[in-house]
C-alpha cells in the first residue's frame, strides 16, 4: 500500500489547489480503468502506456490517451458533474482508452487528432447516459461508454476518406480457426501473461503490463493477484480450446479476463473463496465471448474492445442477491389481464 502520509499529503494539495486537483482527477481517472481510485496507480499505469508506445515506436498513443484523459475529465468539469464522481475519476477512464484505441487504428493526421479529442469528450456525455440506464439494474457502466464511442469512431473511418484506416483489419466472413499449435518456452508464457494487463490499454508490451500489475499492487494486493489470475486464465482456456496462437501470444485473450477477474473476485463484491470461485467461473466464460465476439465482429471491421469484459460482468453482476429466477407462469398484471370494470370492483 502506499504510504498514507504521503497520500494524505497529496490529498491536502488536491483540496487546497485546484491545479493539483484537477491533476488527482486525472490521475485516478487512469487508475479506474482497473477500478483504482489512487493516482499513484494512475501514475504507473500511465507511465505503462508511455513506455510500451515509446518502444514500440507509437508516441502518438501515449499522446492521444493523455490528451483523451484530460479532455474527457475537463468535459466532466464543465458540465458540473457529480462532485464525488468527479474527484474519484470515475469520468476519465473511458476517455484516456478512446486515446489509445484511436491512434491505434487510424492513421497519424489532423483529421485523426479532431476525431480523437470529439471521442473523447462525447465519452463523458455516454459515461453519463450509460450509467443512467444501468442504474437501472443497479450495475456499473464500467467501459461501456469507451466500447460504444469508439466503435461509432472506428466506423466512421469507413465512410470517411480523410480518415485513414491504420490498424483495422478489412471486413470479411468469419472462417474456422487454423488448426495450429502455440510452440513456446516458459520465459515466453511469462511474457504472455503480463502483455494482458498491458493490452487493457491496448499497449502490446510485456514491461509496461508489469507496470500496471505494480500500480495496482500499490492500490490493492488482491486486485494484482486477481489481474495475473485472470490473464492466466485467458491463456489456459485459450489454449484448451485452440485458440490464435499469434493472439495467445499478444495478450489479446487477457485482457478482458484481467478486467473480469479484478472486478467480480475483490471489487464488486467482497473477497471470499465462494467470491473466487464465481470471479474464476466469469473470467472463463469471457474468453468464450470474447472468442464469440471476436467472430461476430469480424464481418463489421472493428474490435471488440472491451465489450467481452463488460458483458461478461454485467451478466455476473446482474443476478444480485436474491437467487431466484422468474417462474414459469402467468405473469400478474401482464397486457392481457382483465382489468375490473367499475361494477365489479368491491364495496369500499
Amino acid at each position: 500500500m502506499a504510504n498514507a502520509t504521503n497520500i494524505n499529503a497529496w490529498d491536502d494539495m488536491a483540496n487546497r489547489s485546484p491545479v493539483v486537483g484537477f491533476i488527482d482527477q486525472c490521475l485516478r481517472g487512469a487508475g479506474q480503468v482497473i477500478f483504482q481510485n489512487n493516482p499513484l496507480t494512475g501514475l504507473f499505469f500511465l507511465a505503462g502506456i508511455w513506455w510500451g508506445s515509446i518502444v514500440a515506436g507509437q508516441i502518438a498513443v501515449a499522446v492521444g490517451a493523455t490528451i483523451a484523459l484530460i479532455i474527457a475529465t475537463y468535459t466532466a468539469v464543465l458540465l458540473d458533474v457529480d462532485e464525488p464522481s468527479l474527484k474519484q475519476g470515475l469520468f476519465g477512464f473511458n476517455g484516456i482508452l478512446v486515446g489509445a484505441a484511436v491512434p491505434s487504428f487510424i492513421g497519424t493526421d489532423w483529421t485523426m487528432w479532431l476525431l480523437l479529442i470529439i471521442g473523447a469528450a462525447v465519452s463523458t456525455i455516454v459515461m453519463l447516459a450509460i450509467s443512467n440506464i444501468m442504474k437501472t439494474w443497479g450495475v456499473p457502466a464500467l467501459t461501456f461508454p469507451f466500447v460504444l464511442t469508439t466503435w461509432f469512431l472506428m466506423l466512421s473511418a469507413y465512410a470517411f476518406h480523410r480518415l485513414p484506416i491504420a490498424g483495422l483489419s478489412p471486413p470479411a466472413l468469419p472462417q474456422a480457426a487454423n488448426v495450429t499449435d502455440l510452440h513456446a518456452t516458459v520465459g515466453n508464457y511469462l511474457e504472455y501473461l503480463f502483455k494482458g494487463p498491458a493490452q487493457v490499454f491496448l499497449i502490446n508490451n510485456a514491461i509496461s503490463g508489469l507496470l500496471v500489475v505494480i500500480g495496482l499492487f500499490i492500490n490493492s494486493r488482491a486486485a494484482a493477484i486477481f489481474a495475473l489470475v485472470g490473464s492466466a486464465v485467458g491463456i489456459i482456456i485459450a489454449l484448451i480450446f485452440g485458440g490464435s496462437p499469434s493472439s495467445i501470444a499478444n495478450g489479446l485473450y487477457g485482457f478482458s479476463p484481467v478486467l473480469t477477474a479484478v472486478a467480480l473476485g475483490c471489487v464488486f463484491y467482497a473477497p471470499s473463496w465462494r467470491v473466487t470461485l464465481y470471479a474464476l467461473l466469469g473470467t472463463i466464460f469471457t474468453v468464450i465471448v470474447q472468442a464469440a465476439l471476436d467472430t461476430a465482429m469480424t464481418p463489421i471491421g472493428i474490435p471488440t474492445f472491451t465489450a467481452p469484459f463488460v458483458f461478461a460482468t454485467w451478466l455476473f453482476l446482474l443476478p444480485k442477491a436474491k437467487l431466484k429466477p422468474h417462474p414459469h407462469e402467468e405473469i400478474k398484471n401482464g397486457i392481457f389481464t382483465k382489468h375490473p370494470v367499475a361494477q365489479d370492483l368491491p364495496p369500499t
